[in-house]
């Protein structure tokens, strides 16, 4: 057996399945030692939970490669209790956003503007465990009246995949304003290159059903990552007295 088809058939698939763990176990880890979600966005959960439950319906018109659903059925799992542990250890209103977390102040839009109705950024926990409750109740529906619909069937795909592919921008675009990748974790950065890799591998080596939508986006997703690497070796943790000045910014309190 060839080295590729090893990895390809034998690593690739367990990698992808613990991915959700790998990724995401330190950001818990690290908050619930901490006591404080400080720094941390809570439209990483947002993305991830949207597109993972999405993916999992999206398997019962298109029964893509089975490791991707456990994948996505982990996922969900993974995020709703980085969701719990990042609501249960957030900040007090008006605290500061600190450096030392990933996705650091990307909850925030540079304008100060709130979104329609404080959407994902309301103060009590109730709202956000009802929007994903709702949100699975309306996929789940629109399964039973339209799942058969091949149209259906593809947009499911190309949504799921593309607002997954989205998670890296929010860090990108802060890592531009602040000149700087302070805060942004290097293990992370590693974990989501490596898994981008072996992603890419599997998605168009592997003899498996692995639909277009996951290859394309999945591209997307690696230039991006690809993108925060560049990133990270441009500016490193930055000028000090820039983030210093940032990080007393009223926009971020």
């Amino acid at each position: 057996m060839s080295l590729v088809k090893l990895a390809v058939t034998h690593i690739a698939p367990v990698f992808i399945v613990t991915s959700p763990v790998t990724s995401y176990a330190d950001q818990i880890w690290s908050m619930n030692k901490a006591r404080s979600s400080a720094g941390f966005s809570l439209d990483v959960p947002l993305i991830m939970l949207v597109a993972s439950i999405l993916k999992v319906f999206f398997w019962f018109g298109d029964r893509y490669d089975f490791p991707l659903l456990i994948q996505a059925s982990i996922m969900i799992f993974v995020q709703l209790l980085l969701l719990r542990v990042a609501l249960l250890y957030r900040p007090p209103f008006g605290a500061q956003h600190s450096l030392n977390k990933p996705f650091q102040g990307a909850d925030q839009t540079d304008s100060g503007i709130p979104r329609p109705y404080n959407f994902w950024q309301w103060r009590p926990q109730k709202p956000y465990w009802q929007f994903v409750a709702y949100y699975t109740v309306v996929l789940a529906i629109l399964q039973l009246l339209i799942g058969s619909n091949t149209a259906y069937i593809a947009l499911q795909g190309y949504v799921a995949l593309s607002v997954e592919a989205i998670l890296p921008i929010p860090q990108i675009l802060e890592n531009e304003r602040l000149r700087s990748s302070k805060g942004f974790r290097l293990s992370v950065l590693i974990n989501w290159l490596v898994g981008d890799a072996f992603k890419m591998t599997y998605f168009f080596l592997s003899e498996g059903s692995v639909p277009w939508a996951f290859k394309l986006c999945g591209l997307f997703q690696a230039a991006c990552d690809c993108y925060l690497g560049v990133q990270y070796l441009k500016y490193g943790d930055g000028d000090p007295a820039t983030l210093e000045m940032d990080e007393k910014n009223p926009r971020l309190a």
